[in-house]
């Protein structure tokens, strides 16, 4: 599994309501919505890959555990 932690970069506080989606090798998977936590989950294994933000790429790498983004 692998979740990913939206953050406000500015004001360091989890973001609810963003989607989600992470562009693996295989291709992209399905959008998810961040949670009150700024968290969306994934049931996925880890690999190297992309993370979209409301469609914007925002991370790019090894993609395993909790990935924490800042927009």
């Amino acid at each position: 599994m692998i979740s990913v932690k939206v953050i406000h970069r500015s004001s360091g506080k989890p973001i609810k309501g963003k989607k989600v989606a992470l562009g693996m090798p295989n291709g992209v998977t399905h959008g998810e919505w961040t949670d009150s936590e700024g968290e969306a989950h994934f049931d996925v294994k880890p690999n190297h890959g992309k993370i979209f933000v409301d469609g914007s790429k925002e991370h790019e790498g090894h993609l395993s555990g909790r990935v924490v983004v800042y927009v």
